[in-house]
């Protein structure tokens, strides 16, 4: 793992993201970035004393943007704008999001298009590189102007004010700064309302579900071998000449890993020559639906790297011709849509998962001990699983709405559409963690079934797979607390230890 990652502008990718925001990785500004700081900054502090008209560093803000402030006020003007738009509300985001936010905001300025002083960019990677995690509440975004509202919580504690983490402890944003012996910053010209005109919320919280989400992915395929297994399914749905007939890429990878990850089964050798013509949807077109969600993701992917590589702030320097233009790349609707569609790919993963799920615990449709439990009746087994899944996926249903249809005027109708790409994107963050519970309560409930094959052998994969959840979860014999299985089996799908020891046994999964 680096120490730290070097931020350019250009090519920050979302594993370093990742690095950042979840293994406390440091980050630093490239010397070609400074450069191109600088070259902006000169041109701002040139046209301030010129008396040169710039929205936002001598003008008001939104529908107060006709009002001229005059060179004296420019610098009150910047601490104003962070005062007046740290209106946040609800649960403060995690550190991870708050510290992806941080590094994504300094890799935005490393483009040289904000103007800001390279102190001012400095600082950030400070804050970020000591620990201290600023307090943001979660809502208040309407994803139009950048994210105003989160921002600004984010930037006050570069002066002093707001509040933020230190260690784990809540502190004043002045407290936070002594102890790290840091001295608040004084904003000059421009720089309040560059440090806070951006989309960084709506980056940061998609490109973390979207990496998790790739994780699901080859987790939902993982778990859905298993179940087929255990259902006494066949592979031959799995055949690459069917998919190659409709050649989606998902479709393909998603049938490939399958038929790699039950390959050796004497499970489905068993009942080779059994009278079943074809298996359910959920068994059958397990690559059709897991594969349009990877093509989705792939989509989203393109533009998540994107963004995280784009200038969002306005108005924007242009250091070569010397021109600053007021533009509208705050706007978050590319996000609002990429989340949205994002939110509703992972929440079929959960659907089909629950419907596997279902057909596992139902004798009905299993051949299986009722609910995967010897002596039944005296003993549950895994019923309330299932319902918890089923909940989980109607939660689902409802967060997979779209945000991104709905747009409320805002700043006295100058701001007249806005995207809501927040609400998308904390949304999908939602569905996400839900569909590992599913993911993982199908995986424990395979699991389970596979034990009930004393005598025959899974596929190499599923095997594989089987084995690590019996490292942390033992077969049930009699009913106990599920919710600590389930838990257990999560903390395994989040940490990859069941993908590294499929992909041990049959090769890296797409």
């Amino acid at each position: 793992m680096k120490d730290q990652i070097v931020l350019r502008g250009s090519d920050f990718l979302l594993e370093d993201l990742v690095q950042i925001a979840r293994n406390k990785v440091g980050i630093t500004i490239s010397h070609q970035a400074e450069a191109r700081i600088n070259k902006a900054r000169d041109l701002i502090d040139k046209w301030v004393k010129d008396g040169e008209r710039i929205y936002g560093v001598t003008t008001g803000f939104g529908a107060l943007s006709d009002v001229n402030i005059s060179y004296e006020d420019t610098k009150k003007l910047q601490k104003n704008i962070l005062f007046s738009h740290a209106a946040g509300i609800g649960k403060d985001l995690d550190n991870d999001v708050v510290r992806a936010m941080i590094a994504l905001r300094v890799n935005d300025f490393c483009r040289g298009n904000s103007g800001l002083r390279l102190g001012t960019i400095e600082m950030l990677t400070t804050i970020l590189n000591a620990g201290i995690v600023p307090v943001v509440p979660e809502k208040g975004s309407v994803g139009a102007s950048g994210d105003l509202v989160p921002m600004a919580h984010l930037a006050l504690v570069l002066i002093g004010k707001g509040e933020a983490f230190v260690d784990g402890r809540r502190m004043s944003g002045a407290r936070a700064l002594k102890k790290k012996s840091i001295k608040p910053l004084v904003l000059d010209s421009g720089e309040g309302l560059a440090l806070i005109n951006g989309t960084q919320l709506m980056i940061a919280l998609g490109a973390l579900a979207l990496h998790d989400a790739l994780n699901l992915c080859k987790h939902a395929d993982i778990a859905a071998s298993m179940s087929l297994e255990t259902l006494m399914g066949t592979r031959s749905a799995f055949d690459p000449r069917i998919h190659n007939a409709r050649p989606h890429k998902g479709q393909i990878k998603a049938a490939d890993n399958m038929l790699r990850i039950t390959d050796n089964s004497d499970i489905i050798s068993s009942h080779h020559d059994c009278s079943s013509v074809q298996d359910a949807y959920t068994l059958r077109c397990s690559p059709q639906v897991h594969g349009a969600s990877w093509d989705a993701f792939a989509y989203v992917d393109n533009v998540i790297r994107v963004e995280m590589n784009s200038s969002t702030e306005n108005p924007l320097i242009f250091p070569e011709s010397e021109e600053f233009l007021s533009g509208g790349n705050f706007h978050g609707q590319p996000l609002a849509l990429a989340c949205d569609f994002l939110g509703i790919a992972i929440a079929e993963l959960a659907n089909i998962s629950e419907r596997r799920i279902e057909r596992l615990v139902n004798p009905q449709l299993s051949g299986l001990p009722a609910f995967l439990v010897e002596d039944g009746g005296l003993n549950s087994g895994f019923m309330i699983a299932q319902y918890a899944a089923a909940s989980l996926v109607s939660e689902n249903k409802i967060l997979a709405h779209p945000a991104s249809v709905d747009s409320i005027p805002t700043s006295a109708n100058k701001e007249d559409h806005v995207s809501m790409g927040s609400i998308a994107a904390r949304k999908c963050r939602e569905i996400v963690a839900n569909t590992e519970e599913v993911i993982a309560i199908e995986l424990l409930c395979a699991a389970q079934g596979i034990d009930l094959f004393t005598n025959i052998k899974a596929g190499d994969g599923t095997m594989a797979a089987y084995e690590v959840i019996r490292t942390r979860v033992d077969y049930m014999k009699e009913d106990r607390i599920l919710s600590a299985d389930i838990a257990k089996v999560k903390d395994l799908l989040k940490d990859g230890s069941i993908v590294k020891a499929v992909e041990d046994k049959v090769g890296m999964l797409y």
